[in-house]
C-alpha cells in the first residue's frame, strides 16, 4: 500500500496521521478513497470543513512519517515537524516537504463497523518539478514509501517492470 499523510484541520489547527489505506475510486471527476479507523482524531476534522489532504512522503520522511503514525494530534502538534501550506479549499492543510499533494474536497462518507470511509474530489494537486518528468509524477524521483503488512514493514519502489495494459497483450493470441 501506499504510505500518506492524511492532512485535516481539526479545531482549527493543521493535523497529519499516517495512513496507508488509500484507492482511486473514480477517473473523473477524479476521487480518492481514504479508509481511516474511528478511534482517530482526524476524521473529526475531515467531518467539520468537509476537506482533507493526501500528502505523498518520499523515503527520506520516513522517521517523520511514522511517527505521525505513533501519536494522537488530539495531545501533539504534528504540523510542526513540516512546512505546512493551503491550496484553494483553505482548509486541507498540506506539507510542503512531500513528493505530491492531493487536495479533496469531501464528497461522500460511508461509516463501517470499524472505519470510516471518505471519498475526496481532488481539487488540487501539487508537486515540485524535480519530481515530475514530462508534465507527470516521477515514480523513482519521488521514491514514495509502500506499506506490507502483516509484516508491517515499510518499503521503497523497485525497478520499472513493464507497461500496464500492454505488456499482457502478447497472451491474447488471436482474438
Amino acid at each position: 500500500m501506499p504510505v500518506t499523510l492524511l492532512g485535516a484541520n481539526v479545531k482549527g489547527k493543521a493535523n497529519f496521521m499516517a495512513l496507508g489505506w488509500v484507492s482511486r475510486v473514480n477517473a473523473n471527476p477524479p476521487m480518492i478513497g481514504v479508509g481511516v479507523h474511528k478511534s482517530h482524531y482526524t476524521p473529526h476534522g475531515i467531518k467539520e470543513n468537509r476537506s482533507f489532504s493526501l500528502n505523498f512522503p518520499c523515503a527520506e520522511m520516513v522517521r517523520e512519517t511514522d511517527y505521525c503514525g505513533l501519536v494522537s494530534g488530539e495531545k501533539i502538534d504534528k504540523s510542526e515537524l513540516f512546512g505546512v501550506f493551503y491550496g484553494e479549499l483553505e482548509t486541507a492543510p498540506m506539507i510542503k516537504e512531500c513528493t505530491l499533494n492531493l487536495e479533496c474536497r469531501l464528497a461522500e462518507s460511508l461509516e463501517f463497523p470499524t472505519n470510516y470511509f471518505f471519498v475526496g474530489e481532488i481539487v488540487a494537486a501539487y508537486s515540485e518539478e524535480s519530481y515530475l518528468t514530462q508534465g507527470k509524477p516521477d515514480i523513482k524521483k519521488m521514491e514514495p514509501l509502500l506499506l506490507t503488512m502483516p509484516d508491517n514493514s515499510y518499503w521503497t519502489v523497485g525497478d520499472y517492470a513493464g507497461a500496464a495494459w500492454n505488456i499482457g497483450k502478447s497472451l491474447k493470441g488471436n482474438e
